[in-house]
């Protein structure tokens, strides 16, 4: 209606501190079994828990010597199987000593929830990283139930290798993996690239720069990339 204006009443929106000093916080997840435990990531290669009322001092997981860091290097972000409450997994994904992308898979410790068993390690994807920027890092298991992973097209200034665009390389791409079926997963049969000659059949979308971070909308499943 020409000449009026619609008034909306803003929410009232107050930020509260609940964890401080934290070293290079890159990420927070729940592991989905209903304990309202927050894990967050480190960059340097640790993830820590706040329980609801602390950081509990012993890390959920330590693989700093794993782990290259800092810049855009370093431990990423931790993913909770959707089955976590029986089985125990978690993945993560991070650049190794060398630089190079790698996702691996964790289980809970037996005796002290609170603990990944380090010695349970299984690597599942890694990915050769020329560069030591623009290396992806998110991990998310989609409504589908497959596993997710975004990595970045390798860095330098504009893609020099065309890796973004390139059907043959893991870089530049969000994958998609079911980590349910085969050794070390399976390929999901609706994949985009499946049965392509020369293509990786992982893959899920192409063309990206870096991909750090992205998400899936809770009402329609769609998939967001930051």
């Amino acid at each position: 209606m020409a000449g009026s204006a619609l008034t909306l009443a803003q929410p009232a929106i107050e930020l509260q501190p609940i964890v401080s000093g934290l070293q290079l916080p890159v990420a927070a997840t729940h592991a989905g079994d209903g304990s309202s435990r927050l894990f967050i990531t480190l960059q340097g290669g640790h993830v820590v828990i706040y329980d609801g009322f602390q950081v509990l001092p012993l890390p959920f997981l330590a693989v700093g010597p794993l782990v290259s860091c800092c810049g855009e290097q370093g431990l990423f972000s931790v993913a909770f199987h959707p089955d976590f409450s029986n089985n125990g997994f978690f993945f993560v994904s991070y650049t190794d000593t060398a630089g190079d992308s790698v996702v691996a898979r964790y289980t809970v410790s037996q005796t002290n929830p609170n603990v990944a068993d380090l010695d349970s390690q299984v690597v599942i994807l890694t990915a050769d990283q020329p560069y030591s920027n623009h290396n992806g890092g998110q991990l998310q298991f989609g409504p589908d139930g497959y596993l997710y992973i975004s990595i970045g097209d390798g860095g330098a200034g504009g893609d020099p290798l065309n890796f973004g665009q390139r059907p043959d390389t893991l870089l530049g791409k969000i994958l998609r993996i079911d980590v349910d079926s085969g050794l070390p997963y399976a390929i999901p049969s609706d994949n985009p690239f499946v049965g392509v000659p020369g293509a990786r059949e992982e893959i899920w979308a192409y063309g990206l720069r870096n991909p750090w971070r992205f998400s899936f909308d809770r009402l329609t499943g769609d998939l967001f990339i930051g």
